[in-house]
This record gives structure tokens, C-alpha cells and sequence, in this order.
């Protein structure tokens, strides 16, 4: 069991590794997305920066890690113990990536992947309330941070209700509070008035 973790845990991280903001940013643009606007490789960024059609590839590559992570678990190992740590693993490699000097995204789409592989109700719950509130508010950092909350609690929640795997909460607690302390930034400029909403552009050619 413990090999088995050995392996998976490492594999899970790399695939969260993979910098897909970064990659789609010199493809379509020829930039470095972390040089512009909020600094972040996530597709909040890229959509500020680049524009609609790479921010959708950047949200769905991202998601991507987070469900491939969990399905090899899922597969390879038919444990919810395993699925947790390779959520994990995920999560964690795409906020401190080790191929480009462990400086990452908000960790939003890979965990809300990540999070309707080991529980669809759990991860529809996320989805309509971020989209809801990104719809409502025009602030993606107003959806994600409720969707990573909401959507822990319900998994908590199924959890302990005995619905899911006890084990699952841990992905709850862990994965849901290290993605919203990744938005304190965004807290901050929220609470002081100059976060961005959708629409607002970064210019290009004046950086940041």
C-alpha cells in the first residue's frame, strides 16, 4: 500500500506540474502569462491577458489535471484513501509547480476537477454556485473562493452523512482551505475595491 502511494503521489503532482497557462500564453501569444496582470498562470489571468478561447483551453487543461489525477487513482488503486492523495497531489503541484520554479495558479480549476470525480453532487454544487456568483458579480475570484467553500462543505457534509467515504473529508479541509488562503490576495482587493472584474483588460504592451 505504502509503494503504491510512493508511486501515485509523485505522478499526481507532475501532472499538476504541467503549466498549461504558461504553455497557451507562448503558443497564442508569445508571452509569459506570470509577467502581466495578477501573475498567475490560471485562467483568470490568461483571460485578462489573452482573450476568451485560450482562457476556455487554460480552464479545461487545468480541470483536466484534477481529473486525470483522480481517475489513474481510481483505476490503478480502487481506493477513496488514494483518490484523496492524488486530488492532493494535483492540487498541490499546480499552485507550486516544480518545472517552473514552484510558482503556480489559485489551484481553482484543478481542484473543482479534481472535485467531480470523487463527488459529482459535491462538484455540481460548485459549479452552480461559482458561476452564479461569477455571473452575478462579474468577479471570478468571488465564484471561486464560495465554489471552493460550498463545494468542501457538501463534501464534508456526504461524508460524514455516510453518503461518501469518511476519507473524502480530508480533500474537503485540505483542499478547499488551501485554495481559498490561495486567494487572499484577491480577498484583499476585494475588501479594498480594485479587484477586476470580467472585462477588464491587461494591456500588452505596458506589462502589468
Amino acid at each position: 500500500m505504502i509503494t503504491d502511494y510512493l508511486i501515485l503521489v509523485p505522478v499526481a503532482y507532475l501532472i499538476g506540474s504541467v503549466p498549461f497557462g504558461v504553455l497557451v500564453g507562448k503558443l497564442v501569444s508569445n508571452v509569459d502569462i506570470r509577467e502581466y496582470g495578477s501573475g498567475s498562470m490560471g485562467m483568470t489571468n490568461v483571460l485578462r491577458t489573452i482573450g476568451k478561447p485560450a482562457a476556455a483551453a487554460v480552464l479545461l487543461l487545468d480541470m483536466g489535471k484534477g481529473v486525470a489525477a483522480v481517475l489513474i487513482a481510481k483505476i490503478l488503486f480502487d481506493s477513496p484513501g488514494a483518490e484523496v492523495a492524488a486530488a492532493l497531489a494535483a492540487l498541490i503541484g499546480h499552485v507550486w509547480p516544480v518545472f517552473i520554479g514552484f510558482r503556480g495558479g489559485r489551484g481553482t480549476a484543478s481542484g473543482w476537477g479534481a472535485l467531480w470525480i470523487i463527488s459529482p453532487v459535491a462538484g455540481a454544487v460548485a459549479t452552480v454556485i461559482g458561476l452564479g456568483l461569477v455571473a452575478a458579480t462579474r468577479y471570478v475570484s468571488v465564484g471561486s473562493i464560495a465554489a471552493a467553500t460550498l463545494g468542501s462543505l457538501v463534501l464534508v457534509a456526504l461524508a460524514l452523512g455516510g453518503s461518501v467515504s469518511l476519507v473524502y473529508c480530508w480533500y474537503g479541509i485540505v483542499g478547499g482551505a488551501l485554495i481559498v488562503l490561495r486567494h487572499r490576495e484577491n480577498i484583499a482587493r476585494l475588501l479594498n475595491g480594485t479587484e477586476r472584474k470580467i472585462g477588464q483588460q491587461v494591456d500588452l504592451a505596458g506589462g502589468h
